[in-house]
């Protein structure tokens, strides 16, 4: 699993910024506290002296100030003091802090110093107890949300690690949480899904294996009729009985190696231009008849681990598709980069037939309609290879098919 996709990560980062989020907004109370004492604290204090010691100083009486507190009126302020507004004030005066209450009066102007004040000491120590809570807070966070993260992680790879297997592990199968009941759904559906596919693969299999024999005794008839017989009537029907025969024997090769499980990397490397330049001879004599020119357009040639039947059966299907709809013009097959290319002129395709090829609205096919394999059929063939099949309108009017194989199976001649 990438870093920048890990479910852990985004948990460990939500915790953080969870963290984040609440110190700052604890920070933000607790400032408003400290500055609220401090006003309890130093400011009224300050200003409860003041009003104490100024009608007293005023009227001539003495003025005993508590420890710390000194009150100055005219030439005795302080000069540091003298410009001081209205107000309560924080000095530093050399390196002490006084906090400075500043007033004015009928007899002029007056200062309440307070030279001992320790709340900004306990003001320091409020901030730095603070500042080591936010980062142990946030290293709690990072903690918990790694933990967690692990904790709700690792089962899941767990899970996505055994989606291939028999059974699921019994230590999530037995889970009585969320991820339990997902494990034992996806047992249920796997162990469901894997008996479809069990039952279409011997299903294929089974029917494949039955048609071979009557196949072969088909072709063999047909074989011995071409032989015997030089009468035209009794010739040509017997090339045709023995052309579909064997066009059906090998679509029973190709549904029998469609039911199997792919192993492309163990097949023997094929020559893809010599399987093209065959089913190009092999399909010549549909438009022997018509004014449509089949071409070959030969490029870089290049192999591929498949099997030869099922290369040989995608393209021929392309092939012999185009040369029976196209009625005039061109059939031109081309040999590019790791990809091969069929064009024509025919009609184009109809919306049933896009439908199973993923293009136009969702209309239901009634199967092949005559397109030998049909072009669904040769796309499932694709997808088994590795290979991107895609359809697009000619320009000018037809079809053009581009079967494009896996660069990690081809590699040029």
């Amino acid at each position: 699993m990438a870093r920048a996709e890990s479910l852990r990560r985004r948990i460990v980062v939500a915790f953080l910024l969870f963290g984040l989020v609440s110190t700052v907004l604890f920070g933000v109370i607790a400032a408003i506290a400290v500055e609220g004492i401090e006003v309890q604290l130093v400011d009224n204090r300050l200003a409860a002296a003041a009003a104490w010691a100024a009608p007293r100083q005023a009227a001539g009486l003495g003025v005993d100030m508590p420890a710390g507190l000194r009150f100055h009126r005219n030439e005795a302020i302080p000069a540091p003091l003298r410009d001081l507004g209205d107000g309560v004030h924080k000095i530093d005066v050399e390196s002490t802090r006084l906090h400075v209450l500043a007033g004015q009066d009928a007899l002029g102007r007056w200062v309440l110093v307070d030279h001992e004040s320790d709340y900004d000491k306990i003001e320091r120590v409020v901030y730095s107890m603070y500042a080591v809570c936010f980062g142990g807070f946030l290293l709690f966070a990072a903690m918990l949300g790694r933990f967690l993260g692990t904790r709700v992680v690792t089962p899941i790879r767990q899970l996505a690690d055994s989606v291939g297997a028999e059974r699921q592990p019994v230590q999530l199968t037995g889970r009585q949480d969320e991820l339990g009941v997902l494990a034992r759904a996806l047992e249920t559906h796997t162990r469901e899904l894997r008996e479809v596919l069990d039952r279409e693969r011997y299903f294929t299999g089974d029917v494949s294996h039955e048609l071979r024999s009557p196949l072969t005794v088909i072709m063999g008839a047909a074989e011995i009729l071409m032989d015997e017989s030089h009468a035209p009537a009794v010739r040509a029907p017997a090339e045709r009985i023995y052309r579909a025969a064997q066009e059906a024997a090998e679509c029973v090769t190709v549904l029998l190696m469609l039911a199997r499980a792919p192993e492309l990397k163990a097949q023997p490397p094929v020559d893809v231009h010599d399987i093209a330049g065959d089913e190009v001879e092999r399909y010549r004599h549909l438009v022997e008849h018509k004014p449509v020119t089949l071409r070959y357009l030969d490029g870089a040639a290049f192999s591929v681990r498949a099997p030869r039947e099922l290369c040989a059966a995608a393209i021929g299907n392309l092939v012999r598709n185009a040369c029976q709809y196209t009625e005039h013009g061109e059939v031109s097959v081309k040999l590019g980069p790791g990809q091969i290319v069929v064009e024509d002129t025919g009609p184009g395709l109809p919306e049933a037939v896009r439908a199973t090829l993923g293009k136009g609205p969702a209309v239901r096919s009634t199967g092949s309609s005559g397109t030998g394999l049909g072009l669904a059929l040769a796309r499932r063939i694709c997808d088994y290879l590795h290979a991107g099949f895609h359809y697009e309108d000619r320009p000018g009017g037809g079809s053009r098919f581009t079967i494009s194989f896996s660069p990690d199976l081809t590699q040029r001649i």
